[in-house]
């Protein structure tokens, strides 16, 4: 394995695990996701300019654009909860009540 490649396995696993581990308060868990999908992004970039092929050059653009949507949407949801619950740590939210 390059140290190229460890290095965004590890960036993956990292956030992977700070999403399985430390997960008090929304935010956290956003900014984990937010990691896993930029070290996927650099990998997947990479991984086409080695390759030397024009066909998968648009899929890091593409990834690119759906984890700017997911972000939105994380902190669309972390506004909303924050303004219905007065916090924003998963405990205090319960999935079963409106």
């Amino acid at each position: 394995m390059t140290p190229v490649h460890f290095s965004f396995s590890s960036a993956f696993i990292l956030g992977l695990a700070g999403l399985a581990f430390h997960r008090a308060h929304l935010l956290s868990a956003l900014l984990c996701l937010e990691g896993m999908m930029l070290s996927l992004f650099i990998a997947l970039a990479l991984w086409a300019l080695q390759l030397e092929v024009m066909a998968f050059s648009t899929a890091p653009m593409l990834l690119l654009a759906f984890s700017a949507c997911e972000a939105s949407a994380g902190l669309a949801l972390l506004v909303a909860t924050t303004r219905t619950h007065g916090t924003d740590r998963l405990q205090n939210l319960n999935l079963l009540q409106c």
